[in-house]
Order: structure tokens, then C-alpha cells, then sequence
């Protein structure tokens, strides 16, 4: 993830915000937060609610994982996560236990098992966002650009997100059937040009018994960045050198 159509800080101070506290530090702050106040997430559909003390709202907003939802509680705030996050946050980072219907703990499998039965994709989308967390990217979901999400370099607060991203996983042949022809691969490029985003594709590729329903499995999947840009005649380097000649000749 080298090239890109540039950082955007939203305002002068704001990229040396982001290098005095950088997001992994932000991140591993929070982890720690977590574990001590043995924190429990409940299952809710197609997310997970997860509720944060006092203390950890500011750090919750920091890391970027999930939104507050509004409520009367005063003793506590409600925050949504959804379903790559809960998982990150529970099997990557293990900070977080999450309750079923049944009010008990689910353990890794079930939970994967679950979350892999309400959302199409889920171990690819999640492997995309685990791959890009990991790179200490802020993901967030990017459905309003008509892609799986956008990645940010830091808080959205500071900087505005830099990246498109579609997952397309290579086994399925990409069950939504985006960019198989050249018309899908424009459109989707004009959109995301007029929005000062770079088009990420992620490839994920599955090795090992695909028959795996554990999350486990995620270990033996392999992601390929490819970073997709239109090529604008007018800035090929022969157009280039004429009008550089033409600008010559009139100056002289």
C-alpha cells in the first residue's frame, strides 16, 4: 500500500497529532483497557453490543471500534460493533468475551461458526479487515462508495480516509460480481477519483482444506493488495515531452 492520491490531514496540527500518538499505541491502550474490565460483548443480530465504562469511551472513539449508541443509562455507554470488529476485537486481540442468546460464552468456534451463518463472506471480509487492523489502518465500512470499506491512516477526526477497498476472494470468483467487466472497473475508479480515494483491491486466496469451519483457517488465506488507477493518455510521458517541447518552441 505505497501509492496512493495522498494523506489529507484535516487541518494544519493535525498530522503531528497523529505522529505524537500513533494509532498502535492507541490500540494496544486499548486492549489493555479491555482486559482489566473484563469486558463482555452481547450478540445481537448481525453485531455485537459492547458495554464500555466511563474510562474507555474516549479510548473506544480513539481506536475506532464501533459507534455509541444513544442511551439513558448514565452509568454506562452502549457501543455497536460489527461483526469483523467483535471478532477482532475477541479472537485477535482476546480482550473481549462474547455472550449468545443463550447468555453464555461462545467460544471461538461457535462464535465464528455464527457469525459466518449471518453475513455473506464473513471469513474473507474478515480476513481483509484483520489484514488491514493489523497494518494499524482505521477501517470502517465504506457501503456509501459501493465498496466493503474505506481505511483511514489515522482517526477520521484527523484525516480523511485514503483507500477504497473491495475484497474479492478467488475461490468464489467474487459472489457480488464486481469488476468482472472493464464497465464495472471504470465506474467504480470515476467514483472513488471523485472522492479523492485510491481504489484498494484485496485478493484473498484459500490454501489448505477449504472445508475448515473453524477460525483457524483464516491462517492458511493469503491476501494480494493490488492498487487500481486510471491511465490518463494525456499523461503518458510522450504527450508529456510534445507539450513540453511546444512550450519551449513558444518561449523562445
Amino acid at each position: 500500500m505505497q501509492e496512493s492520491m495522498g494523506t489529507r490531514w484535516k487541518g494544519k496540527a493535525a498530522e503531528a497529532t497523529s505522529l505524537a500518538d500513533p494509532m498502535s499505541k492507541i490500540v494496544s491502550r486499548l486492549q489493555s483497557s479491555l482486559i482489566e474490565s473484563n469486558s463482555h460483548g452481547i450478540l445481537s443480530g448481525c453485531s455485537v453490543l459492547l458495554a464500555a465504562h466511563p474510562e474507555q469511551l474516549e479510548i473506544l472513539n480513539q481506536a475506532c471500534f464501533g459507534r455509541p449508541i444513544i442511551t439513558t443509562e448514565k452509568d454506562k455507554q452502549w457501543f455497536q460493533l460489527c461483526l469483523e470488529e467483535a471478532f477482532y476485537l475477541c479472537y485477535v486481540m482476546k480482550c473481549i468475551k462474547i455472550v449468545g442468546g443463550n447468555n453464555c460464552l461462545m467460544d471461538d468456534t461457535e462464535l465464528w461458526q455464527y457469525m459466518a451463518s449471518k453475513k455473506d463472506c464473513f471469513p474473507v471480509l474478515f480476513k481483509a479487515y484483520s489484514h488491514l487492523r493489523m497494518k494499524n489502518w482505521v477501517v470502517r465500512a465504506g457501503s456509501q462508495y459501493g465498496v466493503d470499506f474505506v481505511a483511514y491512516r489515522h482517526h477520521p477526526a484527523l484525516v480523511h480516509s485514503e483507500y477504497a477497498v473491495l475484497v474479492i476472494s478467488e475461490e468464489d470468483g467474487d459472489a457480488n460480481g464486481r469488476l468482472r467487466v472493464w464497465s464495472d472497473f471504470n465506474c467504480t475508479l470515476r467514483l472513488c477519483g471523485s472522492v479523492a480515494k485510491t481504489l484498494l483491491v484485496l485478493f484473498i486466496s484459500k490454501n489448505g482444506d477449504n472445508r475448515d469451519v473453524t477460525p483457524s483457517c483464516v491462517e492458511n488465506y493469503n491476501v494480494e493488495e493490488r492498487i487500481i488507477s486510471r491511465w490518463i493518455p494525456e499523461q503518458s510521458r510522450e504527450n508529456q515531452g510534445i507539450e513540453h517541447k511546444k512550450s519551449f518552441k513558444s518561449q523562445t
